[in-house]
């Protein structure tokens, strides 16, 4: 039996492996790009580390509301609303079923992170595949907050809030049509690991519920709330520290020639969404800070890839799924939304 305290010790270490690991390589990519980086401009640079701090700053102030306004949407849904009340929503034609999943984020404002626990309760009691994954796809981009958050951010230029929503809902209904006719067996893991791990978690969940009957459902959505709160929170800063840094140090003639580039800036936008593990409520800012170096196909690529598939969001779906389905979701992410946001980038920008 996992005890409450094996639970968050868990936690915090997977939280220190997560963070460390993103940390290392997004200086690696850094390097990379530019390897005298310390040496030229750090050190000799003092106009850079006022950009840096002033655009650390100014990320940080202009998505934390936003971040915040979705925690607690998020954590309202979580709590009040029942899951059956999400499966009652999915006709059972497959084509107007991965429709309406890929749409049921502007109802049911779930970020990524709630999502696919969410979707995999969802899936194990009765939910078609092809409907969950759709809905897990594209629900936390064309949820409202995100809607309103992205609208924001790109204020000069409303027509990318559009395009990031109707490329969210072409991919994750594709997606969802591609495993429709595709899959045919259970990718949902069920191994002895699993199941203790689902034991424990129902020990805790019940619990909790204990506590819930003792405090009130509004007690159980402020705990989960300030726990995804910190939790999307210290992404929020570390992606922002990156982007500060990339923009701040890294010569604006080297950035132009990445992202201006009709296929480097889309792969250098999926490794950089992958890595950052954003949260959809955020990531617009930090996109935005790339409007004049990066062509706007490639910035609707890091719109649309990132909160569909990222590190942390990879890391959740293999505790999930099978890996093999895992990869495919993936791969499938991988090459439809850069095509997908090219298109659109040469004909509607």
């Amino acid at each position: 039996m996992i005890t409450k305290k094996e639970v968050e010790l868990a936690s915090t270490s997977t939280w220190k492996i997560n963070a460390t690991f993103i940390f290392v390589i997004a200086l690696i990519i850094i390097f990379a790009v530019y390897p005298d980086l310390f040496t030229t401009n750090v050190l000799a640079n003092v106009q850079g580390m006022n950009t840096f701090k002033t655009m650390l700053i100014s990320i940080v102030l202009e998505a934390m509301p936003f971040l915040l306004l979705g925690v607690i949407v998020s954590s309202l849904m979580q709590v009040y609303i029942p899951e059956q009340w999400i499966k009652r929503f999915i006709p059972k034609n497959p084509i107007l079923g991965v429709l309406v999943a890929s749409f049921l984020g502007i109802l049911f404002p779930v970020c990524e992170c709630g999502l696919i626990p969410v979707v995999r309760r969802l899936i194990a009691k009765g939910m078609p595949l092809y409907a969950g994954v759709a809905f897990f796809l594209a629900g936390p981009i064309v949820n409202p907050v995100v809607y309103s958050a992205t609208l924001v951010a790109f204020r000069t230029n409303p027509d990318m809030v559009y395009a990031r929503m109707g490329l969210a809902v072409a991919v994750a209904a594709c997606i969802g049509l591609i495993i429709y006719m595709f899959v045919k067996r259970d990718p949902l893991k069920d191994s002895p690991h699993s199941a203790h791990v689902q034991h424990g978690h129902a020990h805790h969940s019940h619990r909790h519920t204990h506590r819930t009957k003792k405090g009130g459902k509004l007690q159980e959505a402020i705990q989960h709330g300030g726990a995804e709160f910190f939790d999307m929170g210290k992404y929020l800063i570390l992606g922002s520290f990156i982007t500060a840094l990339i923009q701040a140090f890294i010569p604006r003639s080297e950035l132009i020639g990445i992202g201006q580039g009709e296929y480097t800036s889309h792969l250098f936008m999926i490794g950089f969404a992958y890595i950052l593990s954003l949260c959809s409520t955020a990531d617009a800012f930090v996109a935005a800070s790339f409007v004049s170096t990066f062509s706007a196909g490639s910035l609707l690529t890091f719109l649309v890839f990132g909160p569909m598939i990222d590190l942390k969001g990879t890391l959740m779906l293999l505790s999930a799924f099978k890996a093999r389905f895992v990869i495919l979701l993936i791969v499938l992410v991988a090459i439809m939304v850069p095509i997908g946001a090219l298109i659109i980038g040469r004909f509607y920008f």
